[in-house]
C-alpha cells in the first residue's frame, strides 16, 4: 500500500529510549527506509553520526506510532529530510552484528525495512547539521554499506536496479 506523508513534519528529532518499542526477546523493534530515486537507479543513504560511513534511514519504533512503516517515514524525514512514498514491506531482518559488537548505546535489535520512492527532499530537516546525504548507484551503495549486513539485507531486498 503506497502512503505519503499526511501530517505536518516537525523541525526536532526525537531523541532517548523512552518511547521505544521492544520484541518477545529484548530487542530493539528498528524501522528503517531504502529511499530510492523515481527510475531506482538511486539509493539516497546518510552518513552515520556514530561511526562515520554511510547508512540508511532508520530509527526506533516508538510506541505512539501506529505502524513501523509511520516509524520508518518519520526517520527518513528526521535523518534525510525526505518525503517518500513507501511501495514495499521489504520484512524483518534479524540481528547480525556478533555479541561482542553490541553495546548499551546499540543493543540487539530486529530491523524491519521498506523500499520507498523520494517524493521530495527538503533543503532543510531536523539532523542536517549532523548529517549529510548522497545518492548512490546499487554498486556504491554496496561497497558504502559493507561493514552493515542488516543494511546490506535490505538494499538487496529492494527493486532497485543493479
Amino acid at each position: 500500500m503506497a502512503t505519503a506523508a499526511t501530517t505536518p513534519l516537525s523541525m526536532q528529532s526525537r531523541t532517548g529510549r523512552s518511547n521505544q518499542r521492544y520484541g518477545a526477546q529484548g530487542e530493539r523493534l528498528v524501522a528503517g527506509i531504502v529511499p530510492l530515486s523515481s527510475d531506482k537507479y538511486y539509493v539516497l543513504l546518510i552518513q552515520s553520526t556514530r561511526k562515520g560511513g554511510w547508512v540508511l534511514p532508520k530509527g526506533g519504533w516508538e510506541t505512539d506510532e501506529a505502524t513501523a512503516q509511520d516509524a520508518a517515514k518519520r526517520e527518513a524525514w528526521e535523518e534525510a529530510g525526505i518525503i517518500c512514498t513507501v511501495k514495499y514491506d521489504l520484512g524483518l531482518i534479524p540481528e547480525k552484528r556478533s555479541a561482542n559488537q553490541l553495546t548499551s548505546t546499540a543493543p540487539k535489535a530486529s530491523y524491519q525495512f521498506f523500499e520507498a520512492v523520494v517524493e521530495k527532499q527538503e533543503a532543510k530537516w531536523p539532523e542536517m547539521h549532523k548529517r549529510g546525504r548522497q545518492w548512490f548507484t546499487y554498486t556504491q551503495a554496496k561497497e558504502a554499506l559493507k561493514d552493515r549486513p542488516e543494511l546490506l539485507d535490505a538494499l538487496d531486498r529492494c527493486t532497485m536496479h543493479r
